[in-house]
């Protein structure tokens, strides 16, 4: 929870207007088979909004590919679910009512569920992922000791991790549009004011952006399970980082993974190495 301080009336609204349905439209089950995504081939269009393409999803998250060649018109706030996007390249930084958080390549933002934001690059196009959980992401239990603290053994310390650096306040009663996804749908909100207007915030619940490279592998004598890539954890979903590492040193060690399966879960790889 996090408790913010406002300039004005949250609740304050002068318009509100339908965008429509943006809840995705999924194919029935097909036969079961491996599937390449070219990806790499989408051309650029919209924003970090309107251009979101959901290529996959259930019951727990969606999954939107982006390849962005606007700014963002309006702020943005999603009521169905946090947010987790990945800067496959670009850098900028995004305004939020928690401060200001800089992105760069490589970056995992994580943004809570009501979060109101605006991205904003540097320069266009930029490639972008975006995973829409309907539960909370968090960092991975078996990573904190029973205060919440990151443990010796983590793959990351809480330094990696970059909260909002300054907390802009706007107070002036400037006419401002928020886009808002809730029950599946957009409505955009005309506000009286500038929606930034909080003078302060505390709690644990805020944006931060976590970069891939600072993920630190986990490596061992011999072949180590899956879990040791995970970054975050989501309501029956993880999200991995598969980042280069020493491999295994036994020497009788099969240094490359032999073949299995993960028979408990469907697997999503995304490549963003050059």
């Amino acid at each position: 929870m996090s408790t913010l301080y406002h300039h004005n009336l949250p609740t304050e609204v002068s318009s509100w207007e339908d965008r429509g349905s943006v809840k995705p439209v999924y194919l029935d089950d097909e036969p079961l088979r491996h599937r390449h995504l070219k990806t790499a081939r989408m051309k650029p269009s919209g924003d970090a909004i309107s251009g979101r393409i959901p290529l996959m999803g259930n019951q727990d998250l969606e999954w939107h590919q982006l390849w962005v060649d606007e700014q963002m018109e309006h702020f943005y706030k999603n009521a169905d679910g946090d947010e987790c996007l990945f800067i496959h390249d670009g850098e900028g930084h995004m305004d939020s009512l928690f401060g200001t958080v800089h992105f760069k390549k490589g970056d995992y933002l994580v943004i809570p569920r009501g979060t109101i934001y605006k991205l904003h690059f540097n320069s266009l196009p930029v490639r972008m992922l975006a995973i829409i959980s309907y539960g909370p992401i968090e960092i991975p239990r078996r990573y904190r000791n029973e205060y919440g603290q990151l443990l010796e053994h983590a793959p990351f310390k809480e330094r990696d991790i970059r909260v909002p650096s300054e907390l802009p306040v706007h107070s002036e009663r400037t006419p401002t549009q928020v886009m808002i996804r809730a029950r599946g749908r957009h409505t955009l909100y005309t506000h009286p004011y500038h929606p930034l207007d909080v003078v302060g915030w505390d709690g644990y619940v805020f944006p931060y952006a976590f970069n891939i490279n600072d993920f630190q592998p986990i490596t061992g004598a011999i072949h180590m399970p899956p879990p040791i890539h995970q970054t975050f954890a989501g309501h029956n979903f993880v999200i991995c980082s598969f980042c280069p590492r020493m491999l295994d040193y036994h020497p009788e060690a099969i240094a490359v993974p032999y073949n299995h399966s993960n028979v408990d879960s469907d697997e999503v790889l995304y490549y963003c190495n050059d």
